[in-house]
C-alpha cells in the first residue's frame, strides 16, 4: 500500500503504520511516499516523534488527535444506480445539523426522518459540516480534517447510508463546507508546510495565493470534488466565502466552479455550488462567460434581515437599516437591499446591484431563519419564541411566494419550541473555558448577562437543542406545518410563483400591507394590528386567520388567483 503526504520543507518524513515506522522517500514538488502495510498510520515530520495525522485523512476513528486510518470508499455498496441528480432553480432546501436533528443524533437516525421531507415537499437537505473536529458535540465548523467524516455521526459509511437513503426518496444532498479556516484544536497542517495565511475572525485563514499555494488550493479543491464523487453528494454550501483571501488572477472560487462543472458533465448529473457571503456581490453567481466566477447560488441574508426586522420589529445592530419602509419592497424587486449604498453598521457603502434581467431569482436562497441566525442569538431563540403564529404565518407566505430558492430550518415546519442554541465540547480545559468566556463577554457587550448565556460546554445545552418531534402533530404545532406543507405544494403547482426572474413581479407596500403580485397570483399581507383591504381579487387558493379576497385582520395573508 501507498502511503504519501506533502511536506515540502521537511527534511525527514516518516511513517508509522499499525505497529511498523517506515522511512519515506522524497518525490517531486515536495511530497513524500513510501510502501507499507497496514491500516492505522500517522506522519513524524523530522526529528519529531510525534504523530500526526494525514492531512488528507479519509477517516479518523479515534478523533483529530490520533492516527488515521485507511478507508477505501470503493468498498460501499451503493444502490443510488437511479439517481440522475436535481438541480436547483424550483428546489425548496431543508437544513438540518445532524447531532440535534434526531435523539439520536447519528446519520441513521437521520434517515428515519427523510420520510417527513419528503411529504413536506423538501428537494435539498442541507446538511451542516459533517468533517471531524475535536470533541463530540458541535456545529462542525470548526472542522479540522475536512475528508474525514465526524465518527459520532457514524463515519464515512453512516453519511454514504443517509446520502443513499435521501436519493432514493428523491431528495438532493448540500453538505456545508468549510474553507476559510480551521478550527483551534487539531489543526496540524502548518506542520507539513504553508497551508496557513493570517487569521480571521475564526481562526487560522489557507494560504491560497502565497508560495506553496498551488498545493493548498488543490487540497481544497480535492476535498470538494471528493465530496461529489465519492459520496455522491448533489451540492456543497461553502461557508463564508468572504473570508477566502485570494488575489490570483483566478480565484479559487472561479476554480473550484471550473472544476466542479467539468466533474458534473463527467457523471452526467447537476452539482451545484452554492456560497455564503457576506458581500452583496453578484459577481459571485454571474457565470464564468460574462466575468463572474460561475457559482450556482448563494445565501440572501438581507431578505432574512427585511422579513425578520417587520416580523419582530428588532432594529438594532446589522437591522438598523432594515428598519426602512421599504425594505422588503427593496429585496424582493432587487435582491440585495445594500446594493452601493450606506451601511450603517459597516460604517461605509456596501455592496452592488443585481442585474435582474440577466440573474434570475434562483440563485439566491431566501430563509426566515437558519443555523446562524438563530445559534448566534444569546439564548438561540427561534422565531416561534417571540412572534405570533399569525406573523410567522405571513413571513413563510412571503417566504415561498418570492422568486427565490427557498430554505427552511429544521423545525421551522412546526414552529418548534425548543431553541437551537450554539454548543461545542472541546477536551482541552483552557479551550473550553475560552470558548465559554468568550460567549460571555461577547453577548455582554450586547446588554445580556452572563446567567443569561448558556454555557456551550454543557450538555444540558446541546440537549435543549434537540428538536422534539413529539410537538409536530400537536396543537400549535401542526397547524404551522399544514401551512408550510400548503405553501411549498402551491408553489409547486403554480409556476409563477417559482418563477425566478424579478422584472416578472411587482410589489407594492402601504404601511403594514404588502402585495406581491406573480403572473395570475396576488398575495396580500397585514403584517399590522389592524384590519386593512386586501386590494386584490380572485379565487382564493390559500387564506389564514380568516383572511379573505376583500380583507385581511391583523397579521393574515391570502393568496388569490386572478380570473
Amino acid at each position: 500500500m501507498r502511503f504519501s503526504v506533502w511536506a515540502p520543507a521537511a527534511r525527514r518524513v516518516r511513517v508509522s503504520v499499525d505497529a511498523g515506522v517506515h522511512e519515506m522517500t522524497a518525490g517531486d514538488g515536495g511530497w513524500w511516499h513510501a510502501e507499507a502495510e497496514g491500516v492505522n498510520y500517522a506522519f513524524l515530520l523530522d526529528g519529531s516523534d510525534d504523530r500526526l495525522p494525514d492531512p488528507r485523512s479519509k477517516r479518523q476513528p479515534h478523533g483529530v488527535h490520533r492516527e488515521s486510518r485507511v478507508y477505501d470508499h470503493a468498498e460501499f455498496e451503493w444502490t443510488d444506480d437511479a439517481w440522475h441528480g436535481r438541480q436547483l432553480p424550483g428546489g425548496v432546501v431543508y437544513e438540518l445539523h445532524i447531532g440535534t436533528f434526531t435523539e439520536g443524533g447519528t446519520f441513521d437516525a437521520a434517515v428515519d426522518r427523510l420520510d417527513h421531507l419528503v411529504e413536506l415537499g423538501i428537494t435539498h437537505v442541507e446538511v451542516l459540516p459533517v468533517n471531524s473536529f475535536d470533541g463530540t458535540a458541535g456545529w462542525g465548523y470548526d472542522g479540522v480534517l475536512w475528508g474525514a467524516v465526524h465518527e459520532p455521526y457514524g463515519g464515512p459509511d453512516g453519511f454514504k447510508r443517509f446520502v443513499d437513503a435521501a436519493h432514493a426518496r428523491g431528495l438532493a444532498v448540500v453538505l456545508d463546507v468549510v474553507y476559510n479556516h480551521l478550527g483551534p484544536s487539531g489543526a496540524y497542517l502548518d506542520r507539513f508546510g504553508p497551508y496557513f495565511a493570517g487569521q480571521n475572525d475564526w481562526g487560522p485563514g489557507l494560504n491560497l495565493d502565497g508560495a506553496g499555494s498551488d498545493e493548498v488550493r488543490r487540497y481544497v479543491v480535492d476535498n470538494a470534488l471528493s465530496w461529489f464523487r465519492d459520496f455522491h453528494v448533489d451540492a456543497l454550501r461553502l461557508d463564508a466565502v468572504h473570508a477566502l483571501l485570494d488575489r490570483r488572477a483566478t480565484h479559487l472560487l472561479e476554480q473550484l466552479a471550473l472544476e466542479v462543472d467539468t466533474l458534473s458533465a463527467a457523471l452526467n448529473r447537476p452539482l451545484t455550488l452554492i456560497a455564503e457571503s457576506d458581500l452583496n456581490d453578484p459577481k459571485l453567481v454571474t457565470p464564468r462567460e460574462r466575468g463572474g466566477y460561475g457559482l450556482h447560488a448563494q445565501w440572501s441574508d438581507d431578505f432574512h434581515h427585511a422579513l425578520h426586522v417587520k416580523l419582530t420589529g428588532e432594529e438594532t445592530g446589522y437591522y438598523t437599516d432594515f428598519a426602512a419602509a421599504d425594505a422588503i419592497e427593496r429585496v424582493l424587486r432587487g435582491v440585495f437591499f445594500h446594493a452601493g449604498t450606506w451601511s450603517s453598521f459597516r460604517e461605509r457603502t456596501h455592496g452592488r446591484p443585481v442585474d435582474t434581467r440577466t440573474v434570475p431569482g434562483h440563485r439566491f436562497l431566501a430563509y426566515l431563519q437558519d443555523h446562524d441566525q438563530i445559534g448566534n442569538r444569546a439564548t438561540g431563540d427561534r422565531l416561534s419564541a417571540s412572534v405570533s403564529p399569525g406573523r410567522l404565518a405571513c413571513g413563510a407566505a412571503v417566504l415561498f411566494c418570492s422568486p427565490f430558492t427557498p430554505m427552511v430550518f429544521m423545525g421551522e415546519e412546526w414552529a418548534a419550541s425548543t431553541p437551537w442554541q450554539f454548543f461545542a465540547s472541546f477536551p482541552d480545559p483552557e479551550l473550553a473555558e475560552a470558548v465559554r468566556t468568550g460567549r460571555r463577554r461577547e453577548f455582554a457587550r450586547h446588554g445580556w448577562g452572563e446567567a443569561d448565556v448558556p454555557d456551550p460546554m454543557d450538555p444540558a445545552t446541546v440537549e435543549r437543542s434537540r428538536l422534539d418531534w413529539s410537538e409536530v402533530d400537536t396543537p400549535g404545532h401542526r397547524e404551522t406545518l399544514e401551512l408550510y406543507r400548503t405553501l411549498i405544494r402551491l408553489r409547486r403547482e403554480h409556476p409563477e410563483l417559482a418563477d425566478p426572474w424579478l422584472p416578472d413581479s411587482t410589489v407594492r407596500t402601504d404601511g403594514d400591507l404588502l402585495v406581491l403580485e406573480r403572473g395570475r397570483l396576488r398575495l396580500a399581507v397585514n403584517f399590522g394590528t389592524a384590519p386593512v383591504a386586501s386590494g386584490v381579487a380572485g379565487e382564493v387558493l390559500l387564506a389564514w386567520g380568516g383572511a379573505t379576497a376583500g380583507e385581511l385582520p391583523p397579521e393574515t395573508f391570502v393568496l388569490v388567483a386572478s380570473r
